[in-house]
């Protein structure tokens, strides 16, 4: 949690505080870990903690990786993914319209910036997966382009 450098009377203590549940906390001084009452309440923040497993938005590729569909795959078929974590202010494409590469689809609102969510690949628009207002993660899937 936080860590902390004391010293008392000439003697320097390293002091990481591990844990804290009401008025105990779990403390290690010196790489000797100690259970401490505390005289005070305490009130831990509480930050929730997502859990999720790496997303790579589709415009990531390594310089050495080709891009390659897999021969039994439909062709043309692509999808757009997020970015970066945000807010869908506004959809600008509709199921079922064609779009070129550079079309504007959507506008993502991320960091307090409007980004605009561009086709990469040209064909038709199979589906859309957010509506506005909706909060996306980086890695989402925003659009599905296919090909007739």
């Amino acid at each position: 949690m936080k860590k902390f450098k004391f010293k008392i009377h000439g003697n320097k203590y390293d002091v990481e505080v591990i844990n804290v549940e009401d008025n105990i906390a779990e403390i290690e001084v010196n790489g000797t870990t100690y259970t401490v009452e505390v005289d005070k309440d305490l009130k831990p923040v509480k930050t929730p903690k997502m859990v999720r497993s790496m997303a790579v938005p589709s415009t990531e590729t390594a310089k050495t990786q080709q891009k390659t569909s897999n021969p039994a795959a439909p062709k043309g078929v692509g999808t757009i993914k997020s970015p970066l974590p945000g807010v869908i202010l506004n959809v600008l494409a509709k199921e079922g319209q064609p779009v070129k590469i550079g079309d504007r689809i959507l506008v993502l609102e991320a960091m307090k910036m409007e980004n605009n969510i561009e086709a990469d690949k040209e064909g038709i628009i199979k589906s859309i997966k957010v509506k506005a207002g909706d909060s996306v993660l980086e890695g989402d899937l925003l659009v599905e382009i296919g090909r007739d």
